[in-house]
């Protein structure tokens, strides 16, 4: 009996101890922005797509992710191939060409997908505070990585780079305080 409970405090405190990114439907962050303003960080991703889940198991695991993005943003999964139904700015975006019986590999890219310009994957989209379109961000990204990108578009500094030069200056300069 005592080993029961002991496995069970073991448990009960490692899940306190888990964090995660705390995901919502891109109609639930939408609508969370009007009662508190911030911007929303969409992961594009499909099934069948290795660094997409490579990104889930390694960056979006990373504690200061989380934390970051938990703090300073609203969190979307998007299955960027998927049939979802979304209702986006008096619009609905559905994939009308979707094959339910594609069980591996590809399907059609939903009309989200498309109206973000994503077109490979992972893809990580970022919006401002009014679900409007910062930048679609493609690529796999280490916590580092993605570090740079949260913290350009958390605090505007985007709307200053302007030009190539003035980005690479930045990137030069930037301070990484994530851990990998």
């Amino acid at each position: 009996m005592k080993k029961v409970f002991f496995a069970l405090f073991v448990l009960f405190a490692f899940s306190m101890n888990a964090q995660e990114i705390k995901w919502l439907t891109f109609e639930e962050a939408v609508a969370a922005q009007k009662e508190n303003p911030k911007k929303i960080i969409m992961d594009a991703y499909t099934s069948w797509c290795g660094w997409c889940k490579k990104m889930d198991k390694e960056t979006f695991k990373n504690k200061d992710v989380v934390n970051y993005i938990n703090e300073h943003f609203y969190a979307v999964k998007f299955d960027a191939e998927g049939n979802e139904t979304i209702n986006f700015k008096g619009r609905e975006y559905t994939n009308p060409n979707y094959d339910p019986n594609v069980s591996r590999g590809r399907n059609s890219s939903h009309q989200l997908s498309q109206y973000f310009s994503i077109r490979s994957f992972p893809t990580i989209v970022y919006l401002d505070e009014e679900a409007n379109l910062i930048s679609p961000i493609p690529g796999y990204k280490t916590p580092q990585q993605l570090e740079l990108f949260l913290k350009t578009f958390k605090t505007d500094v985007y709307k200053t780079l302007t030009d190539q030069e003035s980005w690479e200056t930045y990137n030069a300069n930037f301070k990484y305080e994530f851990v990998n």
